[in-house]
């Protein structure tokens, strides 16, 4: 793809290696997943071909680059290591609301299905906070943007580790990327962090992160869900949403001093793994679209309610044409201006 043009919308996150047992028994084996094609995904049913910023292992499929190719996705800035690493998820649903990332043996002889060769010696992960102070190979680099990525109009930031979305947004900035999305990552949106996410924050597009995570960065500071996200807002972006699978999203608009609250689109829920960031793909395709904070919200709503009724990153562009068009339309009365 030498010859691509810079992308318009740069989107910077995790690949990983997915296999999900959806709460139906239906079993999706070793396929491209990860945070990053899930944004992706969403972000080209409203918007054009995304460039992707991420780190794989030297043991990352060869093929699966060729397959995000011919996804029409901008490959350019994966960066392959010189070093294996172990990037495979593995998650099933008792229920559609209930994961489990442990013991895939079990969960694969509760539906009768073939164990399979690619998760022979998987480890669930641990998590943990993140490192203050180190980061580790899978931490994206300023180094990792390739020169052929500049002056891209926008960039979105999927859930990854503190250094990773500490150092990017100014690295952006520097090579012209002027409108930036974030979405806060799970490792340091807590209590011992508090005092670093302003940081993080200060001169971003807009600021998002789940409610889940709102709510664990103020434990036992605040428990208004507003209050914290006006905090949020206080340390220099231009907005905030913050978005739930099941409650919906609120929106501050900082310039405007305007605050929507929108329910999720009723629509049937089927597999939730990286629902969150389908939300945000369709929210930064619909902000570049329209360059409003609302309008944005509810693009990225709609998306995320046709992602949630499929399996796999790629299932929301398989859906009939149209259909996410209806969608935002619908939405468009039920937003409530608090």
């Amino acid at each position: 793809m030498s010859d691509t043009p810079t992308p318009s919308c740069l989107i910077l996150g995790r690949l990983q290696r997915d296999t999900i047992i959806n709460a139906a028994g239906q079993a999706l084996i070793d396929q491209p997943g990860g945070n990053l094609l899930y944004a992706a995904a969403a972000y080209q049913v409203w918007g054009d071909v995304p460039g992707l910023v991420s780190r794989i292992g030297s043991d990352f499929p060869m093929d699966w680059e060729s397959q995000l190719g011919a996804a029409q996705l901008d490959t350019r800035g994966v960066v392959r290591l010189a070093e294996p690493q172990d990037q495979r998820r593995f998650v099933a649903y008792s229920d559609v609301a209930t994961a489990h990332r442990d013991n895939p043996i079990k969960y694969f002889a509760r539906h009768n299905l073939p164990f399979p060769k690619s998760l022979l010696g998987y480890q669930a992960i641990v998590e943990r906070l993140d490192s203050k102070r180190e980061r580790n190979a899978l931490s994206l680099r300023p180094d990792d943007l390739p020169a052929t990525y500049r002056g891209a109009s926008a960039a979105h930031l999927c859930p990854l580790d503190y250094h990773s979305h500490k150092l990017l947004p100014a690295a952006l900035r520097a090579e012209g990327t002027q409108l930036i999305t974030l979405d806060a990552g799970r490792g340091y949106m807590q209590p011992d962090f508090l005092y670093e996410v302003p940081e993080l924050v200060n001169g971003l597009t807009v600021f998002l992160t789940t409610e889940e995570r709102l709510v664990t960065l103020f434990a036992n500071r605040s428990d208004d869900t507003w209050k914290m996200i006006e905090t949020l807002g206080s340390f220099n972006c231009k907005a905030v949403v913050v978005h739930s699978i099941h409650r919906g999203q609120w929106v501050l608009d900082v310039e405007a001093r305007k605050r929507y609250q929108i329910p999720p689109y009723p629509g049937r829920v089927a597999d939730i793994t990286n629902a969150g960031s389908s939300f945000c793909g369709g929210f930064i395709a619909g902000l570049l679209r329209t360059q409003d904070f609302l309008r944005a919200t509810l693009y990225g709503n709609s998306l995320q309610s046709l992602a949630m009724e499929g399996s796999g990153a790629f299932y929301v562009g398989e859906t009939l044409p149209g259909l996410a068009e209806s969608r935002l339309n619908s939405l468009a009365s039920a937003v409530q201006a608090i």
